[in-house]
Protein backbone atom coordinates (compact mmCIF):
# COMPACT_ATOMS: atom_id res chain seq x y z
CA UNK A 1 0.00 0.00 0.00
CA UNK A 2 2.83 2.41 0.88
CA UNK A 3 4.55 1.59 -2.42
CA UNK A 4 1.39 2.33 -4.39
CA UNK A 5 0.86 5.60 -2.48
CA UNK A 6 4.44 6.64 -3.23
CA UNK A 7 3.94 5.91 -6.92
CA UNK A 8 0.75 7.98 -6.99
CA UNK A 9 2.39 10.92 -5.26
CA UNK A 10 5.37 10.77 -7.62
CA UNK A 11 3.00 10.54 -10.57
CA UNK A 12 1.15 13.63 -9.41
CA UNK A 13 4.43 15.51 -9.01
CA UNK A 14 5.58 14.43 -12.43
CA UNK A 15 2.30 15.56 -13.94
CA UNK A 16 2.71 18.97 -12.43
CA UNK A 17 6.22 19.28 -13.84
CA UNK A 18 5.13 18.13 -17.26
CA UNK A 19 2.23 20.53 -17.34
CA UNK A 20 4.63 23.40 -17.14
CA UNK A 21 6.83 22.05 -19.90
CA UNK A 22 4.38 20.32 -22.20
CA UNK A 23 0.71 19.86 -21.37
CA UNK A 24 0.43 16.69 -23.47
CA UNK A 25 3.47 14.67 -22.41
CA UNK A 26 3.41 12.63 -19.24
CA UNK A 27 5.76 10.40 -17.33
CA UNK A 28 4.85 6.73 -16.96
CA UNK A 29 6.32 3.30 -16.43
CA UNK A 30 6.18 -0.18 -17.93
CA UNK A 31 4.29 -2.98 -16.18
CA UNK A 32 3.29 -6.50 -17.17
CA UNK A 33 0.53 -9.01 -16.52
CA UNK A 34 2.64 -12.02 -15.57
CA UNK A 35 1.48 -15.63 -15.81
CA UNK A 36 2.42 -17.62 -12.70
CA UNK A 37 3.03 -21.37 -12.91
CA UNK A 38 2.32 -23.14 -9.62
CA UNK A 39 1.60 -26.70 -8.43
CA UNK A 40 -1.77 -27.97 -7.22
CA UNK A 41 -0.12 -29.75 -4.28
CA UNK A 42 2.97 -29.28 -2.18
CA UNK A 43 6.08 -30.91 -3.56
CA UNK A 44 9.83 -30.82 -4.00
CA UNK A 45 11.33 -29.45 -7.21
CA UNK A 46 13.26 -32.27 -8.90
CA UNK A 47 13.95 -30.72 -12.29
CA UNK A 48 13.93 -27.11 -13.47
CA UNK A 49 14.18 -27.00 -17.25
CA UNK A 50 14.36 -23.23 -17.78
CA UNK A 51 16.27 -20.18 -16.63
CA UNK A 52 15.30 -16.55 -16.33
CA UNK A 53 15.25 -14.94 -19.76
CA UNK A 54 14.49 -18.16 -21.67
CA UNK A 55 11.95 -17.98 -24.46
CA UNK A 56 9.44 -20.84 -24.13
CA UNK A 57 6.62 -22.13 -26.27
CA UNK A 58 3.23 -23.20 -25.03
CA UNK A 59 3.29 -26.78 -23.75
CA UNK A 60 7.01 -26.90 -23.01
CA UNK A 61 7.98 -28.74 -19.81
CA UNK A 62 9.13 -26.24 -17.18
CA UNK A 63 9.28 -28.07 -13.85
CA UNK A 64 9.12 -31.66 -12.61
CA UNK A 65 8.06 -32.23 -9.00
CA UNK A 66 8.59 -35.35 -6.92
CA UNK A 67 5.72 -37.78 -7.50
CA UNK A 68 6.24 -40.69 -5.07
CA UNK A 69 3.05 -40.00 -3.13
CA UNK A 70 0.98 -39.54 -6.29
CA UNK A 71 2.29 -42.81 -7.76
CA UNK A 72 1.43 -44.63 -4.54
CA UNK A 73 -2.09 -43.16 -4.57
CA UNK A 74 -2.49 -44.28 -8.19
CA UNK A 75 -1.42 -47.83 -7.28
CA UNK A 76 -3.99 -47.91 -4.47
CA UNK A 77 -6.71 -46.60 -6.78
CA UNK A 78 -5.89 -49.15 -9.48
CA UNK A 79 -5.98 -51.99 -6.95
CA UNK A 80 -9.36 -50.79 -5.70
CA UNK A 81 -10.59 -50.64 -9.30
CA UNK A 82 -9.55 -54.23 -9.95
CA UNK A 83 -11.38 -55.42 -6.84
CA UNK A 84 -14.46 -53.39 -7.76
CA UNK A 85 -14.42 -54.83 -11.26
CA UNK A 86 -14.26 -58.39 -9.94
CA UNK A 87 -17.13 -57.69 -7.55
CA UNK A 88 -19.17 -56.15 -10.35
CA UNK A 89 -18.64 -59.12 -12.67
CA UNK A 90 -19.68 -61.48 -9.87
CA UNK A 91 -22.80 -59.46 -9.12
CA UNK A 92 -23.60 -59.31 -12.83
CA UNK A 93 -23.31 -63.08 -13.16
CA UNK A 94 -25.51 -63.65 -10.11
CA UNK A 95 -28.10 -61.23 -11.45
CA UNK A 96 -28.24 -63.16 -14.74
CA UNK A 97 -28.83 -66.46 -13.00
CA UNK A 98 -31.34 -65.00 -10.56
CA UNK A 99 -29.18 -65.82 -7.53
CA UNK A 100 -28.43 -62.15 -6.83
CA UNK A 101 -30.62 -59.13 -6.21
CA UNK A 102 -30.93 -56.00 -8.30
CA UNK A 103 -29.75 -53.97 -5.31
CA UNK A 104 -26.51 -55.95 -5.09
CA UNK A 105 -25.91 -55.42 -8.80
CA UNK A 106 -26.61 -51.67 -8.56
CA UNK A 107 -24.26 -51.30 -5.58
CA UNK A 108 -21.48 -53.18 -7.36
CA UNK A 109 -21.94 -51.06 -10.46
CA UNK A 110 -21.81 -47.82 -8.42
CA UNK A 111 -18.66 -49.02 -6.62
CA UNK A 112 -17.01 -49.80 -9.96
CA UNK A 113 -17.80 -46.34 -11.32
CA UNK A 114 -16.44 -44.70 -8.18
CA UNK A 115 -13.24 -46.76 -8.37
CA UNK A 116 -12.83 -45.81 -12.03
CA UNK A 117 -13.23 -42.13 -11.18
CA UNK A 118 -10.63 -42.44 -8.42
CA UNK A 119 -8.15 -43.92 -10.88
CA UNK A 120 -8.75 -41.01 -13.28
CA UNK A 121 -8.26 -38.49 -10.47
CA UNK A 122 -5.03 -40.19 -9.35
CA UNK A 123 -3.70 -40.14 -12.92
CA UNK A 124 -4.52 -36.43 -13.19
CA UNK A 125 -2.70 -35.66 -9.93
CA UNK A 126 0.32 -37.60 -11.15
CA UNK A 127 0.35 -35.87 -14.54
CA UNK A 128 0.22 -32.45 -12.90
CA UNK A 129 3.55 -33.05 -11.20
CA UNK A 130 5.00 -32.18 -14.61
CA UNK A 131 4.31 -28.46 -15.04
CA UNK A 132 4.15 -27.24 -18.63
CA UNK A 133 4.08 -23.71 -19.93
CA UNK A 134 0.47 -22.55 -20.36
CA UNK A 135 1.50 -19.94 -22.92
CA UNK A 136 4.38 -18.77 -25.05
CA UNK A 137 6.54 -16.11 -23.47
CA UNK A 138 9.74 -15.24 -21.64
CA UNK A 139 10.66 -16.66 -18.24
CA UNK A 140 10.58 -13.52 -16.13
CA UNK A 141 11.55 -14.96 -12.74
CA UNK A 142 12.27 -18.28 -11.03
CA UNK A 143 11.22 -18.45 -7.37
CA UNK A 144 12.24 -22.01 -6.38
CA UNK A 145 15.25 -24.14 -7.31
CA UNK A 146 15.76 -27.93 -7.50
CA UNK A 147 15.68 -29.49 -4.05
CA UNK A 148 13.43 -26.83 -2.54
CA UNK A 149 9.91 -27.64 -1.32
CA UNK A 150 7.09 -25.62 -2.85
CA UNK A 151 3.78 -25.06 -1.01
CA UNK A 152 0.56 -25.69 -2.91
CA UNK A 153 -0.42 -22.86 -5.27
CA UNK A 154 2.87 -21.00 -4.69
CA UNK A 155 4.38 -19.81 -8.02
CA UNK A 156 7.59 -21.49 -9.11
CA UNK A 157 8.05 -19.59 -12.37
CA UNK A 158 6.53 -16.41 -13.79
CA UNK A 159 6.12 -15.97 -17.54
CA UNK A 160 5.76 -12.79 -19.57
CA UNK A 161 3.70 -13.33 -22.75
CA UNK A 162 4.64 -10.79 -25.44
CA UNK A 163 1.21 -9.17 -25.48
CA UNK A 164 1.02 -8.64 -21.72
CA UNK A 165 3.30 -5.60 -21.48
CA UNK A 166 1.51 -2.34 -20.77
CA UNK A 167 2.44 1.28 -20.23
CA UNK A 168 0.79 3.06 -17.31
CA UNK A 169 0.63 6.81 -16.82
CA UNK A 170 -1.59 9.44 -15.24
CA UNK A 171 -3.45 12.23 -16.99
CA UNK A 172 -5.13 15.26 -15.40
CA UNK A 173 -8.89 15.54 -15.07
CA UNK A 174 -8.97 18.22 -17.78
CA UNK A 175 -7.77 15.71 -20.41
CA UNK A 176 -10.40 13.01 -19.74
CA UNK A 177 -12.88 14.38 -22.27
CA UNK A 178 -10.20 14.47 -24.97
CA UNK A 179 -8.82 10.95 -24.76
CA UNK A 180 -10.64 7.66 -25.39
CA UNK A 181 -10.07 3.92 -25.62
CA UNK A 182 -8.27 3.13 -28.87
CA UNK A 183 -6.44 6.45 -29.18
CA UNK A 184 -2.76 6.06 -30.03
CA UNK A 185 -0.12 7.43 -27.70
CA UNK A 186 3.58 7.69 -28.43
CA UNK A 187 5.95 6.07 -25.93
CA UNK A 188 9.62 7.02 -25.73
CA UNK A 189 12.35 5.91 -23.36
CA UNK A 190 16.07 6.22 -22.75
CA UNK A 191 17.88 3.89 -25.11
CA UNK A 192 14.89 3.32 -27.38
CA UNK A 193 15.88 3.58 -31.03
CA UNK A 194 12.50 5.08 -31.92
CA UNK A 195 9.16 5.88 -30.35
CA UNK A 196 6.65 3.08 -29.81
CA UNK A 197 2.98 3.53 -30.66
CA UNK A 198 0.45 2.08 -28.22
CA UNK A 199 -3.36 2.19 -28.25
CA UNK A 200 -5.10 3.20 -25.03
CA UNK A 201 -6.82 0.14 -23.52
CA UNK A 202 -7.95 1.41 -20.12
CA UNK A 203 -8.94 4.71 -18.51
CA UNK A 204 -9.75 4.71 -14.82
CA UNK A 205 -13.23 5.87 -13.79
CA UNK A 206 -12.02 7.10 -10.41
CA UNK A 207 -9.34 9.53 -9.34
CA UNK A 208 -6.10 8.05 -8.03
CA UNK A 209 -5.02 11.15 -6.08
CA UNK A 210 -7.89 12.70 -4.17
CA UNK A 211 -7.86 16.29 -2.85
CA UNK A 212 -10.32 17.59 -0.20
CA UNK A 213 -14.00 16.81 -0.69
CA UNK A 214 -14.99 20.36 -1.64
CA UNK A 215 -13.44 21.03 -5.05
CA UNK A 216 -12.40 24.42 -6.28
CA UNK A 217 -11.04 25.01 -9.76
CA UNK A 218 -7.51 24.82 -8.40
CA UNK A 219 -8.18 21.59 -6.52
CA UNK A 220 -9.81 19.89 -9.52
CA UNK A 221 -6.51 20.31 -11.34
CA UNK A 222 -4.91 17.99 -8.78
CA UNK A 223 -7.10 15.05 -9.83
CA UNK A 224 -5.25 12.48 -11.92
CA UNK A 225 -6.56 9.32 -13.58
CA UNK A 226 -4.72 6.16 -14.43
CA UNK A 227 -4.45 5.29 -18.13
CA UNK A 228 -3.04 2.10 -19.66
CA UNK A 229 -1.81 1.51 -23.21
CA UNK A 230 -0.57 -1.76 -24.70
CA UNK A 231 2.13 -1.44 -27.38
CA UNK A 232 2.20 -4.02 -30.15
CA UNK A 233 6.00 -3.74 -30.46
CA UNK A 234 7.46 -4.45 -27.03
CA UNK A 235 11.06 -5.41 -27.75
CA UNK A 236 12.45 -2.07 -26.59
CA UNK A 237 10.49 -1.96 -23.32
CA UNK A 238 11.38 -3.57 -20.00
CA UNK A 239 9.22 -4.07 -16.91
CA UNK A 240 9.71 -1.21 -14.44
CA UNK A 241 11.29 1.05 -17.04
CA UNK A 242 10.35 4.76 -16.86
CA UNK A 243 8.95 6.16 -20.10
CA UNK A 244 7.57 9.37 -21.53
CA UNK A 245 4.09 9.24 -23.05
CA UNK A 246 3.01 11.82 -25.62
CA UNK A 247 -0.77 12.19 -25.90
CA UNK A 248 -2.48 13.92 -28.79
CA UNK A 249 -5.86 15.12 -27.51
CA UNK A 250 -8.85 14.54 -29.78
CA UNK A 251 -9.46 18.24 -30.45
CA UNK A 252 -5.89 18.57 -31.77
CA UNK A 253 -6.47 15.66 -34.17
CA UNK A 254 -9.45 17.23 -35.84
Amino acid sequence: MMRRFTILVLAAALLAGCAEKDGHEYQGWVEADLVFVSPDEQGRVETLSVREGDQVESGRLLIALDSDLQRADLAVAEAAFINAKIAFERAQQLARTGAGTQRDFDNAQAALRQAEAQVAAAKTRLARRMLESPTAGIVQQVYFRPGETVPASRPIVSLLPPGNIKVRFFVPETLLARIAIGDQVRVSCDGCAEDVLAPVTFISRSAEFTPPVIYSREERAKLVYLVEARPARTGALRVGQPVSVAVTPREAKQ
